[in-house]
């Protein structure tokens, strides 16, 4: 998990200072309208429906819902990007909601056979809402959450293949997607499903104006809720990698090393089959887990010391830009290159799953 490094309270603390700064990007008008409109609707929906990040299920709290409690609304906890976290940790977080009362459901939106549960989830809510006297013909439930935790994603996945679960034609909507926070600029409703008629509203992500504690600052710019070049991507790898460092998860890649002979043959045929620069391919995913966790395992000093940790990490950079091909003519951007390609292999699951908090620790403050 993101212990109390150093770095990651200098990542936390130069997003606290962006926010506080006149030059707000990610709470612009276009934010502050959101707000109100959300304001206005919330009181007319059946279920909110808050997605947060399963890697930071705490940090990703969306603080605006304080502030409009209490309301009528059922609200669920959504736990998106399940696919990332740690599953045993993400067991211990839904067990954490269920003893606060909280319902909650932990979710992949990439994947259809987990939507389409996740869809029967929500239409046996909405069927227990009409037993209780709801007697609207219509269910609208509203999406909400902090920027780039998967709700337009999500939003998608549930219109399609609610659609389809209907049988019904027609063009289907799509809101917009994208790995950058705070695209998503309206609110939008799609159809998920019919008898009864189920909608759901898409809505922007929204922080709160001003950020204040630097740990949850520091793993909100981790898992991309902040815009990167707040921080930089070099800065947020050595983050990253002081957590993978510092963890067990690298151990998992042992098997890397003693097979090597075992799958050399196949990783040549699939090196001449297919590009060297392009990091996602599985032979350079391969030998990213390997040289990290060479290095790691090799290493003789204290990771528990900030120096240390320090040196492994430069040694980290070095070895990644011959396995990430870093070019030569590319080398007074090297550490850049190294880190946008790593920061995009962690993001989306390619070296490990990793829970960046314990519900466990703050279930005993």
């Amino acid at each position: 998990t993101a212990r109390s490094w150093k770095i990651g309270r200098e990542i936390g603390d130069a997003v606290i200072k962006a926010s506080r700064s006149r030059n707000r990007r990610w709470y612009g008008p276009h934010m502050a309208a959101s707000v109100r409109a959300i304001s206005e609707r919330i009181p007319l929906v059946d279920f909110v429906l808050e997605i947060r990040d399963a890697r930071i299920p705490l940090s990703s709290e969306y603080e605006l819902l304080r502030k409009l409690s209490p309301f009528s609304s059922k609200r669920i906890i959504v736990l998106n990007k399940m696919e990332l976290a740690d599953p045993l940790e993400l067991k211990k977080c839904m067990d954490y909601f269920e003893e606060r009362n909280n319902l909650s459901y932990a979710v992949n939106s990439h994947n259809k056979e987990c939507v389409k549960q996740f869809l029967n989830f929500l239409q046996s809510q909405v069927r227990e809402l009409h037993k209780s006297g709801h007697s609207g013909h219509t269910t609208t439930m509203m999406l909400l959450g902090i920027p780039n935790v998967g709700k337009s994603a999500l939003a998608n996945s549930l219109h399609q293949i609610g659609r389809i679960s209907a049988a019904e034609k027609g063009k289907l909507k799509h809101t917009i997607v994208s790995s950058q926070p705070g695209d998503t600029k309206d609110i939008m409703s799609l159809k998920i499903g019919s008898h009864p008629n189920v909608y759901i509203l898409d809505t922007p992500g929204i922080f709160p104006p001003n950020l204040i504690d630097a740990e949850i600052c520091s793993r909100l710019a981790l898992t991309g809720a902040i815009p990167d070049d707040i921080v930089g991507e070099t800065e947020l790898v050595r983050f990253l990698l002081t957590i993978l460092n510092s963890s067990n998860e690298y151990k998992k890649w042992a098997k890397l090393c003693k097979s090597q002979e075992d799958v050399t043959e196949t990783l040549s045929v699939q090196r001449k089959r297919q590009y060297p620069t392009d990091h996602t391919q599985d032979f350079i995913v391969y030998d990213v887990r390997r040289v990290l966790y060479e290095t790691i395992s090799g290493f003789d000093g204290k990771l528990e010391d900030e120096i240390s940790m320090g040196n492994l990490i430069e040694t980290q950079f070095s070895a990644l830009r011959s396995v990430l091909r870093v070019s030569e003519e590319e080398i007074e951007f090297a550490d850049v290159r190294v880190a946008s390609k790593i920061l995009n292999l962690y993001r989306t699951g390619r070296l490990g799953h990793y829970t960046l908090e314990h519900v466990s620790a703050v279930a005993k403050l």
